[in-house]
């Protein structure tokens, strides 16, 4: 793959990303470090400071929103089928970083990001004076912050709100590569998180929406709001969450307008159509669109991944009392919610050859409510919970009506068998969110945050049932780092 030298020299991975390995949707957008004079340029150059790789292949499988679905003939190995098997054992990836959906290429996918976001940082803090450059600032640092945000909360310890936060994080890098070899150290959590919110808090300051051609390829306002809003939930400043999301909704009859319209004009989509709309731009759920080079959209063919007992959730009773409105495909041992369309770069154009990716939402106006309601849970505004809850629902459940499934304390106390209000919030929305994020990755996410014990079943060749667990203290609960990072003095997570 022919990238310029300098700005893929990333020691942090421990691969020269140069490499033949590399993949085709890489070379959309070329180094321009060298070539630095205008503001168009740190513009092209800046779309490239977002991870093109996925996370969904291994937080997924990962999380208990895969299931295995037994032997069978069935199955199509499309070469991603043992990535897949290893994140359901929580074993450590063997296959490097040239395989999409891979821990190892989300690492090395990020840096890369990082790297362009420094780039673009070290020419606009050269041109001082050019106030037009201002709002790219403001992109390179809500992405850069995005960027390790995802790496210290997939490869380190969560966030232990009120606690402890003196394990190790990850190097948080701040200055474009300029050695092959360049020594780094794992900072803390807690440092991390703080440069972070450094990163963050200055450059959101600074987003201005209209120098996009596609704002939601890029952190627009909205975009930025949502990622800050996520960032604090897990830090546990759930004023601060709430305060973010309120800059993205002003009312909820507005929210409800930018929630995904599952109950209503979903519905009236072909299987095709919906496939197509689900990650496009102009669906208002959809606040920040990013692509990565993935065979995602087959993970269904695969045995380990979405199955019967997690599709009972959608078709089988809720806390409403109704029904999820959501599309499937269901035709046993192959489950999907059809939400990815596979897309495909090819290496010669007509040659048939090349590499897929799809586009993943990495931010929604659907978390981001979710995420509001759990700050309000949190911090005692029950009422405020509640209808943040009832927004959402009122999108999702079919024949929606408020007389029949409108949530209240006591329907959640009765069906949770919990007289705490605060609990049975937070297990309500938790519960909703894993139905309404199957196959998105957002569950591995919760179920760290608030230490919920991972059980996988394990089907023989007869069917007979094992289960294993992943309980929260648990050090694969922590991705594994690649391992030529050790070279650049980085320590492995433990095992």
């Amino acid at each position: 793959m022919k990238l310029n030298k300098y700005i893929y020299y990333i020691a942090l991975s421990g691969v020269l990303l140069t490499a033949a390995g590399c993949k085709k949707y890489l070379e959309k957008t070329p180094d321009l470090r060298t070539k630095l004079n205008s503001k168009d340029k740190v513009a092209q150059l800046l779309v490239s400071a977002y991870p093109k790789a996925d996370y969904l292949s291994f937080t997924e499988n990962s999380s208990d929103n895969s299931e295995d679905k037994g032997p069978s003939t069935e199955y199509i190995d499309y070469g991603s089928n043992t990535l897949w098997e290893a994140a359901y054992f929580w074993r450590d990836f063997e296959n490097g970083a040239s395989t999409p959906g891979s821990s190892d290429g989300y690492w090395n996918a990020c840096y890369l990001a990082i790297a362009s976001a420094n780039s673009a940082l070290e020419y606009i803090d050269e041109h001082p004076n050019d106030v037009s450059l201002i709002p790219y600032r403001g992109e390179a640092l809500v992405a850069r912050a995005y960027a390790h945000f995802m790496l210290v909360t997939l490869y380190s310890k969560t966030y232990n709100i009120g606690g402890d936060n003196t394990s190790p994080g990850i190097p948080y890098v701040t200055k474009p590569e300029t050695v092959v070899a360049g020594q780094y150290k794992r900072e803390t959590v807690r440092e991390t998180y703080d440069k972070i919110e450094r990163d963050l808090t200055e450059g959101i300051t600074m987003i201005n929406n209209s120098v996009y051609k596609v704002p939601k390829y890029h952190f627009t306002s909205n975009a930025a709001n949502a990622f800050a809003a996520r960032f604090y939930l897990f830090k546990g400043d759930y004023n601060k969450v709430i305060t973010y999301a309120g800059k993205v909704f002003t009312s909820a009859a507005q929210a409800k307008t930018m929630l995904r319209p599952w109950n209503t004009s979903y519905l009236a989509l072909s299987s095709g159509e919906f496939r197509t709309a689900f990650t496009q731009s102009n669906q208002n759920s959809n606040l920040l669109l990013a692509e990565a080079g993935s065979a995602w959209a087959r993970n269904f063919y695969g045995r380990y991944s979405l199955g019967q007992t997690v599709m009972a959730t959608i078709d089988g009773p809720n806390i409403s009392g109704g029904r999820f409105a959501h599309r499937n495909f269901n035709r046993e041992p192959f489950y999907s919610l059809l939400k990815f369309k596979e897309l495909f770069f090819e290496s010669q154009i007509g040659s048939g050859f090349g590499d897929p990716y799809v586009m993943v939402p990495l931010f929604t106006s659907d978390e981001l409510l979710m995420n509001r309601a759990e700050a309000y849970s949190s911090s005692n505004q029950f009422d405020l919970a509640l209808a943040d809850i009832n927004t959402f629902l009122s999108t999702r459940i079919l024949n929606y009506n408020p007389a029949a499934h409108e949530v209240t304390l006591a329907k959640i106390a009765t069906y949770y068998g919990t007289p705490d209000a605060k609990a049975g919030l937070i297990k309500t929305i938790l519960d909703l969110k894993k139905v309404e994020f199957i196959s998105e990755g957002l569950r591995w996410f919760d179920l760290n945050r608030h230490k919920l014990t991972i059980r996988h079943l394990v089907l023989d060749a007869n069917r007979g049932k094992t289960y294993i667990e992943l309980k929260a203290d648990d050090p694969r609960r922590l991705f594994q780092l690649p391992n030529p990072v050790v070279k650049a003095g980085l320590e492995l997570n433990p095992r």
